[in-house]
């Protein structure tokens, strides 16, 4: 049987649709239809109809939760996900899809309630399907419908009857519609949020719009009722405020002022409760008053900048997919706020509308994105790109109406987004038109509108440093992406916000701190959104059992983007990246600037709105990482812009050893997302009276040539190799150069900044590193001496099919009762590209003891990068070997802690000692090899470990966002050079 013809439709459905309107909540009688439905799939969407007869026999199905995505639901029985970012999973061939085409029947019976009202008109609501679904009631097609993120209601009254009734719903995966849903995430089909049968009173409200405006600590309220005459009179109440209004008929409905009211914002997300009553319905809402404008190139709420601290966030749950929990979602925000994030896009669709409930009540600026994506046109150079298509006009214009219809309401949505990646069009500027029209009162955004032919605000990714900039840059004449001189020069008139920027995918991002000091620099420039908030992983199971977190590939998919689904700053599991913690750190709301001579700290506060009246400020003193002193500042409320200088207490550093002072400002109460205490920033100061001198390094004579097979101290050596060490068994060190790449370091995507000399466009740097053979280095003794006391070794270390090398001078020497040990590594001339890492390893097999923790005295508590070391403290801090990794969904490098002073690993202590330049080691502890690390696509791919290994970095490269980004900057980049290593072992008492 051929596919039905209404599957390359690209109309936005058919039938008994409804006009969009508000999710409001409502005392009108509503049946959830969400439970345990009778479900079938088949391979194609060749099927008869006859499953919409009530007497058909559906006993050989089996059932489906809903709401629920089929591939999630019976261990791959109804199918597999499949992820891509830009491809389509189907042949571009638009608007019409393969007849292989997964299709779900969805039956269900239900009951009309008895003493629901006889006059009601009923509508039949659905939340969310993906993609294209046909309804039955009762034996008679109600309709089709598209948008599988939009809601959608059919007029159901004169099909449904007294007693039982049977409603079914046909779901196809593929349909035109997915033209136009090629977002970056997993295709999950099915009936994903709830189904509700909604009865509307003849006397009731179809629809509520109540616009809130403030200025000057007065607000207002523009009322828009949509109600027949029937309803009227109609009052507007808001009893905290003693505001009782009655309409008594349409044309009575004005304008209500209110001469003082409290603001929202995202930082004072203050809400009121309004009740909308008419004649046969009450309609509560939670309002907020704000007022959102743009004046020149300045985005405004109440009057003051909006600086976006933002993230890109998906529907995304490991064993859910975009099915809603609520309880989670609340969690997942109030992560947000306790890691200083205040704004959210919602990429790239709507969410599920309690989400923005919770907006509103936790304090977010939200820009709502539609649910629009046609990315996979690019791969034909944009030919039969829909968004310039008139046959796909009327499909454009619905999505953006049901966008902007469903949550009008919302104070924290502060700007409309047409869609994400769909090149440019007339299409695209109707919508814009549309919405201009419809709400005056909040702008319009579009990535892809380069040129701002169609969009209030100058939006980007991924746009690099220097080119921020000069996007900021007044006066600049700086070609602008796809812009003409003049085209460029009206774009600088408008606010600017990087809608997608610091691509978090694996370990990263780098960098985050250069674009928050253009923010501060250029107040054209108004932040930005991370790409993006969570890695997508779904939590699948190997066929011994075990768990992991699947990417693309992992189902067997045709065509499939990989782990670039893994790209959030949470992991699946909802754990914190040390990016986040980063992230959260630049980006504190609270800034400290301590005096040149340490007598006082000046603090800032950079909120919007908030004074600091929330806050109390600590300090503390440490020597050499531990607690010395501390106490409370006495700091007066600052206001939101303002800043304070504070004197800081006379302190008595310790004489011989680091001291530092800590500053922190916590939360004095609890919140609704955060407990009493909570860290909302802090900052650090080296209050060392004088620099600790380095001890010099042993002068060492009578060197003569020797095997190298001897004892010093507490190790021992064969053929100059340390063999024991402090009674266990070691062998090292051993020149190491390559680190499992990281996600930013396998990406090609740009090969900007200027002057990163490593870069090659369109090439990785892990494929520059494994063609000069970084991970297959081989060694040949060049020589081996002895002096009293002291050991001496020249390697000579290169790669096979290499005429590079690098020669490796080892000295190892007992001073009194430590072993100090100099590494100097120089490279021959010639190396053309960064490095990864120049360090030694140290191989730590378990038997004798195996390592199960650290302490050390440097950087912490978590992993840091020469481009990432903002939320990084000097202390002393202990972990677990595990502990000390981050489990990224792909394998790669992870765990280096910075500027390490002091390691202790059981009965063995380091002392790092730094090198003439100062410049302290870092270190990293794990059970495997970076040649094993980055053969591993998964966590439980990595092969049983019977060995530890320590690596000592002199430097490491830094970590940039190239996986969609960036490179890393010249400054943090890490070329061939020669290096010193000096450390000392000696073992505890």
């Amino acid at each position: 049987m051929l596919s039905p013809s209404y599957l390359s439709d690209t109309a936005p459905g058919r039938g008994a649709r409804r006009a969009p309107r508000s999710w409001l909540a409502s005392d009108a009688p509503t049946l959830s239809l969400n439970g345990t439905w009778r479900f079938r799939l088949s391979p194609t969407a060749g099927l008869d109809d006859a499953i919409a007869a009530p007497d058909f026999d559906d006993g050989g199905w089996g059932t489906i939760p809903v709401p629920s995505h089929w591939v999630l639901e019976g261990d791959g029985a109804h199918g597999l996900p499949i992820y891509t970012n830009v491809q389509y999973p189907f042949p571009l061939d638009p608007p019409h899809v393969p007849d292989e085409n997964p299709t779900g029947d969805y039956r269900r019976t239900f009951v009309l309630p008895s003493d629901w009202p006889a006059d009601a008109a009923l509508l039949l609501r659905f939340d969310g399907v993906e993609s294209m679904y046909r309804v039955w009631l009762n034996g008679a097609e109600v309709g089709i419908g598209t948008g599988s993120r939009l809601a959608q209601e059919f007029e159901v009254t004169d099909l449904v009857r007294t007693g039982e009734n049977v409603l079914v719903v046909r779901v196809h995966q593929w349909s035109a519609a997915s033209y136009l849903e090629d977002q970056d995430q997993w295709w999950l089909p099915g009936i994903f949020r709830d189904v509700t049968l909604a009865a509307r009173p003849a006397d009731g409200l179809d629809d509520v719009w109540l616009r809130t405006g403030w200025a000057e600590g007065a607000g207002w309220i523009d009322a828009e009722i949509t109600a027949g005459a029937a309803a009227f009179p109609v009052t507007l109440r808001i009893p905290e405020l003693g505001v009782e209004t009655v309409w008594a008929e349409p044309d009575d409905v004005a304008r209500v002022e209110l001469a003082a009211v409290d603001p929202w914002t995202a930082e004072t997300p203050r809400l009121y409760a309004v009740s909308v009553e008419a004649a046969g319905e009450t309609a509560i809402l939670r309002t907020g008053f704000r007022t959102v404008e743009i004046r020149g190139d300045r985005f405004l709420v109440n009057g003051e900048r909006v600086v976006f601290h933002g993230m890109n966030r998906h529907e995304a749950h490991p064993e859910r997919g975009r099915v809603f929990d609520e309880e989670h979602a609340r969690e997942d925000l109030a992560r947000m706020k306790r890691f200083n994030v205040n704004a959210i896009r919602t990429s790239h669709y709507p969410p599920h509308p309690r989400l923005l409930d919770l907006a509103d009540e936790l304090g977010f600026w939200v820009i709502l994105e539609c649910d629009l994506e046609t990315h996979g046109f690019e791969v034909a150079g944009w030919v039969g790109n829909p968004s310039d298509d008139p046959a796909w006009r009327d499909a454009y214009l619905d999505r953006i109406e049901r966008t902007v219809e469903r949550d009008k309401n919302h104070p924290s949505i502060v700007m409309w987004s047409l869609g994400n990646e769909s090149g440019t069009g007339a299409n695209l500027a109707a919508m814009s038109a549309w919405v201009h029209a419809r709400d005056t009162g909040r702008p319009v955004h579009y990535e892809g509108d380069y040129t701002g032919e169609y969009t209030d605000v100058y939006s980007r990714m991924y746009s690099t440093v220097p080119e921020t900039e000069q996007i900021g840059t007044d006066g600049s004449t700086a070609p602008l992406l796809g812009c003409t001189p003049a085209q460029g020069a009206r774009q600088r008139t408008k606010p600017f916000i990087l809608c997608e920027y610091v691509h978090a995918m694996g370990n990263g991002p780098g960098a985050i701190d250069q674009y928050e000091a253009l923010v501060d620099a250029h107040p054209r420039l108004h932040g930005g959104f991370v790409w993006e908030w969570r890695d997508h992983g779904i939590l699948t199971r190997t066929a011994d059992g075990t768990p992991f977190y699947a990417y693309g590939g992992d189902f067997g998919e045709v065509v499939h983007d990989g782990n670039f689904v893994m790209d959030g700053m949470i992991l699946s599991d909802d754990t914190p990246t040390p990016g986040l913690h980063e992230y959260a750190a630049v980006v504190a709301p609270v800034r400290f600037a301590f005096d040149a001579d340490g007598s006082g700290v000046t603090i800032e506060n950079r909120r919007h709105t908030a004074s600091t009246a929330d806050l109390r400020f600590t300090w503390r003193l440490e020597a050499d990482g531990r607690a010395v002193d501390g106490g409370a500042l006495s700091v007066p409320e600052i206001a939101a812009g303002s800043s304070v200088r504070v004197a800081l207490p006379e302190l008595t550093p310790r004489v011989g050893v680091e001291n530092w002072l800590t500053v922190e400002a916590v939360l004095a109460a609890a919140t609704a997302w955060a407990p009493e205490g909570h860290i909302v920033a802090s900052a650090q100061s080296d209050r060392t009276p004088a620099a600790l001198p380095a001890p010099t390094a042993p002068r060492i004579t009578g060197w003569r040539d020797a095997e190298g097979t001897l004892s010093l101290g507490p190790a021992a050596f064969e053929s100059g190799r340390l063999v024991r060490l402090a009674g266990r068994r070691v062998d090292g060190p051993r020149l190491e150069l390559f680190r499992a790449p990281t996600d930013n370091d396998e990406g090609g995507a740009f090969s900007d900044p200027t002057g990163s000399d490593g870069s090659v466009p369109g090439v990785s740097s892990a494929s520059l590193w494994r063609s000069q053979g970084l991970d297959r280095l081989v060694h040949r003794l060049v020589a081996v001496q002895e002096a009293p006391g002291a050991l001496r070794t020249v390697t000579r270390v290169s790669a096979a099919n290499a005429a590079l090398s690098v020669s490796v001078e080892t000295v190892w020497a007992l001073v009194g009762a430590s072993l100090e040990l100099r590494v100097e590594i120089e490279p021959s001339a010639g190396w053309s590209t960064v490095w990864p890492r120049i360090g030694v390893r140290f191989d730590l097999p378990d038997d004798d003891a195996p390592v199960t923790d650290a302490e050390w005295f440097g950087l912490g508590p978590l992993e840091s990068y020469p481009d990432s070391l903002r939320a990084a403290r000097v202390g002393r801090y202990t972990a677990t070997i595990d502990g000390l990794s981050v489990p990224y969904a792909r394998p790669q490098e992870t765990g280096h802690r910075s500027a390490v002073r002091e390691l202790v690993l059981g009965a063995l202590r380091l002392h790092a000692l730094p090198d003439t330049r100062g410049r302290l080691p870092g270190f990293v502890l794990t059970r495997h090899t970076p040649q094993e690390i980055a053969a591993a696509g998964h966590p439980h791919e990595l092969p049983v470990s019977r060995t530890t290994h320590l690596f000592l970095d002199a430097a490491q490269h830094g970590l940039g966002s190239r996986a969609c980004g960036p490179d890393v900057w010249p400054a943090f980049s890490l070329r061939p050079e020669a290096r010193t290593l000096r450390v000392r072992f000696s073992t505890l008492a």
